[in-house]
């Protein structure tokens, strides 16, 4: 994940139109297609969504560094148009109960599209970053840029090149990385696969 950007190096077009296809063409249940992006590539666009996000008072180092970048990538779903689809004919299913699903899909598509987009900004040799919008900002956002109600805020990729003095990588503490999160055969038990780093 890169959080600062350099400013002067535009993203090319199509760089993101690759980063928009490969979120498009992720997975989605049913092919139900819900998850939807609203692309800021306009400055005056980008400066807007952050001063209806940032608080109060001086950026922090992490808003400084991602301020940088050129590109915002805002991801939004709709349960809506899964209900819809799986009370289609073909799925078999009479109503629009969302407890008949085991996971709420509409996120999980959301995510694999999100990851879909940051693989491919590497792709195209672009740094990525994925992160939430607050939460009680996200009303604002949906006003400001016209975002339909039925739509849910998922997250935010901001898009760019590297900063060449940049910062990549997780959080400010180092974190060993959980060894426990693996299981074989059965949760307790089965032969450690090796971890593939």
């Amino acid at each position: 994940m890169v959080r600062s950007y350099d400013p002067e190096r535009p993203v090319p077009d199509a760089a993101l139109s690759a980063v928009v296809a490969a979120a498009l063409r992720a997975p989605s249940a049913g092919h139900s297609q819900g998850v939807s992006l609203l692309v800021l590539t306009d400055r005056a666009d980008v400066n807007r969504y952050w001063e209806l996000t940032a608080r109060p008072g001086p950026p922090d180092r992490w808003l400084r560094g991602m301020r940088t970048a050129p590109v915002l990538v805002s991801v939004w779903t709709s349960r809506e148009a899964y209900l819809d689809r799986y009370a289609e004919a073909d799925k078999g299913w009479d109503d629009r109960d969302p407890d008949r699903w085991s996971s709420p899909y509409w996120f999980v598509d959301a995510g694999m599209a999100s990851m879909a987009a940051l693989l491919a900004a590497v792709d195209s040799g672009l740094g990525a970053c994925f992160f939430g919008v607050p939460p009680l900002r996200v009303g604002a956002v949906r006003d400001a840029f016209g975002v339909p109600e039925e739509q849910l805020s998922v997250g935010m990729i901001s898009l760019g090149y590297p900063s060449p003095a940049g910062t990549v990588g997780g959080s400010r503490r180092t974190v060993a990385r959980r060894d426990d999160r693996l299981h074989h055969g059965s949760w307790a038990g089965g032969p450690a696969l090796s971890d593939p780093q």
